[in-house]
């Protein structure tokens, strides 16, 4: 069987004729099929960029025309243009068309009716639809790419039958951001309503009821002088407190915010809680799960069980830099010790784990370092483990978690621990019914209280670096401004 894929702009004189000339050859063979693509002339352009990018073509002009080899298990193979398309229809059909130019200009423009009429109605039926907006933005990073096919699930947005996905990265390139789109509705996900793309920030996040911020910025501090990274702490300052702002004005009253990637999370989760002063500040969580999971990899590997049966370690402090990983109420299942049990009896990892040291001292600097050690071999950062570590504190906030489940994340803390106010801090919490809690049975003696310190002193100078900056910045304006009323 022949099976042909046409496209082309919907005004497109070029592409009616091809068009008229497959719908005659499908109506007299049998084993002709033709699949026609018109696209509006204002998407075109985008449309056939994004096509030829991912199948590796070269086309420039209106109509596109391939053959379909799925069924036959090859890849689909270009044939060209409308030039193209008439000879391959001579020499194996013995068929063309002589279509006057009058005529092609007049089914062009019926089509492009046609196609307006046909979007509009699209438009209106999902004007009815009210769903669920997820925004993310850093969208073309790999853990993006990562955790698009799974956010778009029951498992994690149980209650949801329609979700409106918005990528946005400042970033980015437009024709991979429209890839990345095509690529995502391929997915055919029954969940799926909509996926919209975004370069500009300044329509971010309208209606959000979810925002996920993967932001990388990928450096090597060794070979970065204090003044990049004093450069580096202006930029992501003017960014988030540009993003907070905007979620302020356009986001969702009950927007759930999780902020991921490196580097400064817990500095961007405060920026954004601080910014978007109408939304409660309990709804900004920065996610340090990723470190949690690979923690409980390493215990596992030692204790030679598998990572899922470690729980309940607990991250504190600065998600992306001075961080304290504490194991008094973590547990390990399925151990094969000396006393064993069911499958749900446990251990306490630090009754079963003699080697204190190692875990005061390589264990935390091997977590430290992981992410950094993965990117070195491998060229790319650890997606998979940054998008589950995303994932599980979704799960936990939107499905029914268990009541005494145990999860890491950084939220501001207004005098929890004896914290000091108005920094974001890894901490202990629970979730029940969309909300967290800080888990208060934990024991803070004063070794530990040592350590918290200690974390709170390094983010409270990241903090006050910060806000050098935005003072900085916020007098310039007021200079200009002044200097503008002069004249």
């Amino acid at each position: 069987m022949a099976k042909f894929v046409l496209a082309g702009r919907a005004d497109c004189p070029y592409y009616a004729k091809a068009e008229l000339l497959a719908d005659a050859l499908q109506r007299s063979l049998p084993n002709f099929k033709v699949h026609k693509i018109p696209i509006l002339p204002g998407e075109w352009k985008e449309w056939l960029r994004a096509t030829c990018n991912r199948n590796n073509w070269k086309h420039d002009d209106s109509p596109l025309v391939w053959r379909d080899l799925v069924e036959q298990g090859g890849k689909a193979m270009i044939l060209g243009g409308l030039r193209d398309f008439l000879e391959h229809c001579q020499d194996y059909y013995g068929v063309t068309s002589d279509m006057s130019m009058d005529m092609m200009l007049r089914i062009a423009a019926e089509n492009l009716e046609t196609q307006i009429s046909l979007d509009m109605e699209e438009k209106h039926r999902r004007s009815l639809i009210k769903p669920l907006h997820i925004w993310i933005t850093g969208a073309l990073s790999p853990a993006s790419h990562v955790l698009i096919p799974r956010v778009l699930s029951t498992e994690v947005f149980p209650n949801t039958e329609a979700v409106s996905l918005h990528l946005l990265d400042l970033d980015g390139d437009g024709g991979e951001l429209q890839e990345l789109r095509q690529e995502t509705e391929d997915l055919a996900l029954s969940m799926l309503h909509e996926v919209t793309i975004h370069t500009d920030q300044e329509q971010a996040f309208q209606e959000a009821d979810v925002i996920l911020f993967l932001d990388e910025v990928n450096t090597n501090e060794e070979n970065t002088s204090d003044e990049e990274k004093m450069e580096r702490l202006r930029l992501i300052s003017e960014r988030y407190r540009a993003y907070g702002r905007l979620i302020d004005t356009g986001a969702s009253r009950q927007v759930k915010v999780i902020v991921s990637g490196d580097p400064f999370v817990n500095l961007r989760c405060a920026l954004l809680a601080e910014t978007a002063r109408s939304i409660e500040s309990r709804q900004f969580v920065a996610s340090a799960t990723q470190l949690e999971n690979e923690a409980r990899a390493l215990i596992a590997k030692q204790m030679n069980v598998r990572s899922s049966d470690v729980t309940d370690v607990i991250i504190w402090g600065n998600i992306s830099g001075g961080f304290y990983i504490d194991l008094q109420r973590a547990k390990i299942f399925n151990y094969d010790g000396a006393i064993k049990g069911p499958a749900f009896f446990s251990h306490a990892v630090l009754e079963v784990f003699h080697d204190r040291t190692w875990l005061e001292t390589d264990f935390q600097h091997l977590v430290r370092h992981h992410c950094k050690a993965v990117a070195s071999k491998t060229g790319r950062a650890a997606a998979a483990s940054s998008a589950n570590g995303v994932l599980r504190v979704l799960e936990a906030w939107n499905g029914p978690s268990l009541p005494d489940q145990l999860l890491s994340v950084g939220v501001l803390c207004p005098g929890f621990y004896d914290l000091p106010d108005g920094i974001v801090f890894s901490v202990p919490v629970t979730f029940t019914e969309g909300k967290w809690s800080p888990l208060m049975e934990v024991n803070v003696g004063e070794q530990l209280r040592g350590r918290l310190q200690l974390c709170a002193e390094e983010l409270l100078q990241v903090g006050d670096n910060a806000k050098l900056h935005i003072e900085k910045e916020l007098g310039s304006e007021s200079c200009r401004a002044a200097m503008n009323k002069d004249i």
